[in-house]
Order: structure tokens, then C-alpha cells, then sequence
């Protein structure tokens, strides 16, 4: 099922993580040296300055680290679609992504409430990591 939202705007950079997650998959980046995992990309690892990094997938779970109620659609595109949740997740794995909360309840999210991702469809192959609160 597609919506009239928005579709990704790729930089080269994210172009990985955007072919992943119209695969279905949630990637973060690695670094090689230290281990650590990268959200957002970058060139070089922020722990240890290394630039051998790799896209990885990730189990998609995590926890909501805070969030905010949309009231007021920023865009004429989103105006049918408030009241929505935009959240930072904190992955298991590490990384703090930011995405919306979607599904039955997800008014009712709270801090540090699992969570784990689904996708979006935004038309034209393209689709958006989105999560849902586990047990809803």
C-alpha cells in the first residue's frame, strides 16, 4: 500500500542504506577497526577515525529514547496523516536513528518502549524504516 508522502532523497552516502530498506532490510554502517556502528553515515568512524567502514544489517529492534506528538502538518502532504509520532530510537545495536512510530497505539508510546522497525511503501520501489511498537 502506498501514501501520497514523500519519497527518500538519496545522497550518495545514504544510497546504501535507501537500497536496503526497499529490500526490506535495515543497514547501519561498521566500522572495521573498533567494531562500532555508524547512524548516520559518515566517511570516518567517530570513535576511532578510521575510514574502513561497511554497511551491515541490524535486528531492527530498539527502544524508544523520546519522542513528539505532530499536531500540525508541516507540508500539505502530511495534513491527512496528523495526528503521527516522530521518535529517536536507540537500536540494540547502538546507533540513535530518528523515524516515525506508526501503527495501532502508537499515540500511546512511551519513553523507553521497545520497538521494532517496519516499512513504509513510498511508491516506486521506494520504502521508509518506520516502527511499531512491539506488542500492539
Amino acid at each position: 500500500m502506498t501514501n501520497n508522502l514523500p519519497g527518500p532523497s538519496p545522497s550518495p552516502d545514504a544510497g546504501p542504506y535507501w537500497d536496503a530498506a526497499a529490500a526490506e532490510r535495515l543497514e547501519v554502517q561498521q566500522c572495521g577497526e573498533c567494531g562500532s556502528y555508524r547512524f548516520p553515515p559518515s566517511h570516518l568512524c567517530r570513535d576511532c577515525g578510521s575510514d574502513n567502514m561497511s554497511w551491515v544489517s541490524v535486528s531492527g529492534k530498539g527502544s524508544i529514547y523520546s519522542f513528539s506528538i505532530v499536531h500540525r502538518a508541516p507540508t500539505p502532504a502530511f495534513r491527512e496523516h496528523v495526528p503521527y509520532v516522530v521518535a529517536l530510537i536507540d537500536l540494540k545495536e547502538g546507533p540513535r536513528m530518528m523515524a516515525n512510530i506508526i501503527g495501532d497505539g502508537c499515540l500511546d508510546c512511551a519513553i523507553g518502549e521497545r520497538v521494532e522497525v517496519c516499512f513504509e511503501d513510498r511508491g516506486e520501489g521506494a520504502k521508509i524504516p518506520q516502527f511499531r511498537r512491539l506488542g500492539c
